[in-house]
């Protein structure tokens, strides 16, 4: 606690009082405009990483990034999701991976998981990702891994029946990325190549907000 209370303090005395305004205003309700769907990694801060304010995102967050299919898991994916949609209004959905994600790094190495049965339980909500990465070999294996669990992941998204609905309503966009915090990047999947590009590259070339890079 000794690392944290000072920050506390910080907050309360500095950070605060400068976006007072703010606060105030969130004290009303919020309208996050984004779900984002993340890893629990402690070296990614989603708010940090996009810029954004409190209130601007609704969060998701758990080890691999995982949204189990509807109705398979009694986790509070389904929930978060459906509130998201239904209530808040969130217009798009944005599942993104990491580098380095240790929950990955299990499944691509096939990692004996006996000794920890929740985790191993966990990432069975994975095991397309693992079949469909286990012809992957050598250096780059763990990065396909990574990428090929995004869009697993957004095919389970699909299956929930807000989103759904929200898809077929023309209501919301849904997005793949990569975080790569080693490098501060971004990489962003493109349904039309085929594969994840850097952000910084289709940034100056985006004609509407990203919204040609949505999975649909």
């Amino acid at each position: 606690m000794k690392y944290l209370i000072p920050g506390l303090r910080k907050f309360s005395q500095d950070v605060y009082p400068q976006q007072k305004k703010l606060f105030n205003e969130l004290s009303k309700g919020q309208s996050p405009h984004t779900l984002l769907i993340t890893c629990s990694d402690s070296r990614i801060d989603p708010n940090l990483v996009t810029q954004t304010d409190p209130g601007e995102i609704f969060v998701i967050r758990n080890a691999g990034n995982i949204i189990p299919p509807f109705g398979s898991s009694m986790g509070g994916e389904e929930a978060t999701i459906e509130y998201a949609i239904e209530v808040l209004g969130v217009k798009h959905i944005v599942v993104c991976g990491h580098s380095k994600c240790g929950a990955m790094a299990a499944i691509a190495q096939n990692t004996d998981l006996t000794a920890l049965p929740s985790v191993k339980r966990w990432l069975g909500h994975a095991e397309a990702t693992k079949r469909r990465c286990q012809h992957f070999e050598g250096e780059g294996h763990l990065d396909k891994t990574i990428e090929e669990n995004v869009l697993v992941q957004v095919e389970n998204l699909k299956t929930h029946p807000a989103v759904s609905a929200a898809l077929r309503a023309g209501t919301v966009d849904i997005f793949g990325w990569i975080y790569h915090f080693e490098t501060g990047g971004i990489s962003v999947y493109d349904p039309k190549k085929n594969e994840f590009v850097s952000s910084e590259t289709i940034a100056e070339k985006s004609e509407n907000g990203f919204k040609e890079f949505a999975i649909s």
